[in-house]
């Protein structure tokens, strides 16, 4: 696979590119007929390119919006009651499959990363214990430089899409945007093996964001029938091959990731409604947390089956699971201050660590522009320096001594988990730094979780964790292999809680591991910016509702520090990769501008006749990259009102439908309208559910140029409009709430000579940067608005 460009781009980078393009490309949302781009001045609408994997795609909306045509209405109130039960019965069908599913790829993950971490660590325990430490340092670091390869071989050469966490991606997604090459089979294989190999590599990342990932990869791959090659063919699984219910199952997709990889069923729920889902409803609710549960039974099953030590290494670790139940959390109103100052910290921190990834990334993309191996390269020298460190470092602290009170397989513990790793200190010693760095992430964190541990862990050890954790944590995101920002956050943010636990000593109740809790519970507010799912992820890891009350206080004041410097992580993101997504909320200046000011500035809608002539359909699908098209017919005769001479808006026909009326060679020799007959007999419902094609693929030959085409039947005959006087605030709300991908502008007044539609809407038109690309005025006086307040 051809690879143009890197993971990661800033959004200037993006508009450069445009600009290179637009001599070879069609601009897709103004370009006249018949005039070449190269002699127009753009105007609001610039190419849609973004960053997708490692190449620049072009970027179109999703048809979330009900196409009401002739043929929708007729299979409507064709189906019975038992084929809306039979739909209805399969959508949870499906619902429960995806959650069976991820289910079962979380435990082969989890399987598979803790006995291959657990066995490569074995070796090296190994090593140590005869005092062979370089040749243990080799063989660590020989290991992890192997399976870090493997991941980015797999990334960079059969599936770039798979490198990093792909939540940007599922927002974008669920917002509307058409991601190419997201959700496919070889994503999904690349992104299972890829997490196996990156997280068993002991590099500071997480299996989290990958398992929503994968979660949404299967909903896809289930709801489109298999992979593009491959698909099944059965009649009811075809109408599910649509945009609205494909979303649906993403988002189930999406939930069912995050369950399984915090085993907590609610928080996987809240987080699809508060991170990444722009639609939602209540039966998308109810299937969600279907899905969600059957996740839970698994995992359970499973945790049960390997309870016995029948699964290896894996034991009852390798799923993230604090229990500290059995801990009574106890807090008077002065222990208040110090979970409001974690708060702040984490607040603070989140948003600098958010700016230092940002030009990381940025550094990152001119390092991956260079090529393959230049991305080779950096994976491995990530892999190379984190093995240095999680092996060297822990030379550097002191052997303490175990506990009288703990036995012998106790204190010190080898080949196992636990707080007491030997290392390199004599027996009845432990090496503190070392349980914390020579061990599987999440062996870790459950370890620096771990309560009643006062005093296991030294002052320079936790410093020496949180200052790598906070390198490794900017250095290894971005790299080409799949990784999620969960698990490293989570890492950082207990080692400054378990700090200020100690710093807070005999001042405060809260035990040190609980303030290791509130620490990453906060940095990961003030990193992500999200409160009620984190809430209950905690909880349910935590497995103890007494923490409610202080990890809601830590989550807002994180939430509102990190939002008074910069946004949230995946927002940087997808900003640096240029995807069109669309925020809640408006810029305030869109307030002072109106749809109709916004039409003007671009070329004036292409419309198209009610009935239309081949040749004009060709021309205008040949030189316009409009996904849409107003149909109005002249002369027509209103019920009430003028008697003649008014134009009616039929509606608004979609580029996929006129490329299948082509290619279907549904051409008249006179100028009329069809029969409803007429149009069942050549079409069918699967006919336009499909986007697939181009216009450059017809052939029409000179005799059919002059035959005509009805598109009454396949127009959609009831698009959202809005009035001209409209604000685009209004607009943009009204466009990303309704998820739509075209929106009408209709004139306020109606008079003979005026158009039924003056303009339309899309996503790009929408988007802040292009819109004071034409009206820069608004710019600097939003600005000087802000210097007064």
């Amino acid at each position: 696979m051809e690879e143009e460009s890197s993971q990661f781009t800033e959004a200037e980078t993006t508009h450069n590119m445009e600009r290179e393009a637009d001599e070879e490309e069609i601009d897709p949302e103004s370009n006249p007929l018949n005039q070449p781009l190269l002699k127009r001045s753009q105007t609001v609408s610039s190419n849609p390119l973004a960053m997708v994997g490692a190449k620049v795609s072009y970027i179109e909306s999703l048809d979330y919006e009900i196409n009401e045509n002739d043929l929708f209405k007729h299979d409507w109130r064709s189906r019975s009651k038992a084929q809306v039960l039979q739909y209805i019965i399969l959508k949870w069908a499906l619902a429960f499959l995806v959650g069976l599913l991820t289910g079962l790829i979380a435990t082969l993950i989890n399987l598979a990363i803790e006995n291959i971490a657990g066995y490569k660590l074995l070796a090296v325990l190994h090593f140590i214990q005869k005092k062979r430490f370089f040749m243990g340092f080799i063989y660590f670091t020989g290991a992890n430089f192997l399976l870090t390869m493997a991941a980015a071989v797999l990334c960079v050469c059969f599936a770039p899409t798979a490198a990093g966490p792909g939540i940007p991606e599922i927002k974008a997604y669920l917002n509307g945007v058409d991601t190419p090459n997201m959700f496919g089979a070889a994503t999904l294989i690349v992104k299972i093996f890829g997490s196996i190999a990156a997280v068993s590599a002991g590099l500071d990342l997480g299996k989290e964001g990958p398992l929503v990932h994968i979660g949404s990869c299967i909903a896809s791959l289930l709801g489109q029938g298999g992979p593009n090659n491959y698909r099944l063919k059965w009649r009811w699984l075809q109408y599910f091959d649509n945009d609205r219910d494909r979303r649906d199952l993403i988002t189930c997709g999406a939930s069912s990731g995050v369950c399984a990889a915090f085993r907590a069923p609610v928080g996987g729920v809240l987080f699809a409604l508060e991170e990444v889902a722009t639609w939602w409803r209540s039966a998308l609710l109810w299937r969600t947390f279907f899905s969600t549960a059957v996740v839970v039974v698994v995992l359970r099953a499973f945790i049960e089956i390997c309870s016995s030590r029948e699964c290896g290494l894996f034991g009852t670790g390798g799923l993230i699971m604090f229990d500290v139940s059995n801990v009574t959390v106890k807090y008077r109103v002065m222990d208040i201050i110090p979970v409001v100052v974690i708060g702040i910290i984490g607040g603070v921190l989140g948003s600098l660590y958010n700016y230092l990834l940002h030009k990381i990334l940025r550094l990152y993309s001119l390092i991956n522009q260079m090529g393959r191996i230049h991305k080779l390269l950096l994976s491995l020298s990530v892999s190379l320096f984190t093995s240095a460190c999680q092996y060297g470092l822990p030379f550097l602290a002191e052997c303490r001594p175990c506990d009288p009170s703990f036995s012998e397989t106790e204190c010190p513990t080898n080949g196992r988990s636990g707080n007491f790793k030997q290392f390199n200190c004599p027996n009845g010693y432990y090496n503190d730094l070392a349980t914390l760095l020579l061990t599987t992430n999440d062996d870790a964190v459950r370890n620096i979780f771990s309560t009643n541990t006062s005093t296991e862990y030294q002052i320079s050890s936790l410093l020496i964790f949180f200052a790598l954790y906070c390198i490794l944590g900017l250095f290894t995101f971005g790299i080409a292999v799949p990784s999620g920002l969960f698990l490293p956050i989570i890492l950082m943010g207990s080692g400054y809680g378990r700090l200020l636990g100690i710093a807070m000593g005999s001042y405060t109740n809260i035990d040190q591991g609980l303030f290791a809790v509130l620490g990453a519970a906060s940095l990961m507010a003030g990193s992500m910016r999200m409160t009620v799912s984190l809430c209950v992820i905690f909880l349910e890891l935590t497995n103890n509702l007494l923490l409610l009350p202080i990890t809601m206080i830590v989550l807002l004041i994180a939430k509102t520090a990190g939002d008074s410097f910069n946004p949230s992580i995946y927002e940087i993101i997808l900003h640096l990769k240029g995807l069109p997504f669309l925020d809640a909320h408006p810029e305030p200046w869109m307030r002072n501008l109106t749809v109709g000011e916004l039409a003007d500035a671009k070329p004036q809608v292409v419309t198209l006749h009610g009935v239309e002539k081949v040749a004009r359909i060709v021309d205008v699908l040949r030189n316009t990259k409009h996904n849409g098209f107003p149909v109005a017919d002249d002369g027509a005769v209103p019920p009430v009102g003028l008697a003649t001479g008014a134009t009616e808006l039929h509606g608004i026909i979609l580029r996929a439908h006129l490329l299948q009326a082509l290619k279907k060679k549904w051409f008249l020799t006179e100028k009329r309208r069809t029969e409803e007959w007429e149009v069942r007999e050549k079409f069918t419902w699967v006919d336009l559910a499909g986007r697939e094609g181009k216009i450059e693929e017809v052939a029409v030959t000179r005799d059919e140029m002059e035959m005509y085409i009805d598109l009454h039947p396949l127009t959609n005959t009831t698009p959202y409009t809005v009035l001209e006087s409209m604000s685009v605030a209004k607009a943009m709300v009204l466009f990303r709430q309704v998820g739509l991908r075209h929106l009408l502008i209709v004139p306020k007044y109606q008079a003979a000579g005026v158009p039924p539609a003056v303009g339309i809407l899309t996503r790009q038109d929408l988007r802040p940067y292009n819109i004071l690309t034409a009206f820069p005025h608004l710019a600097a006086s939003s600005k000087s608005r802000e210097k007064e307040n």
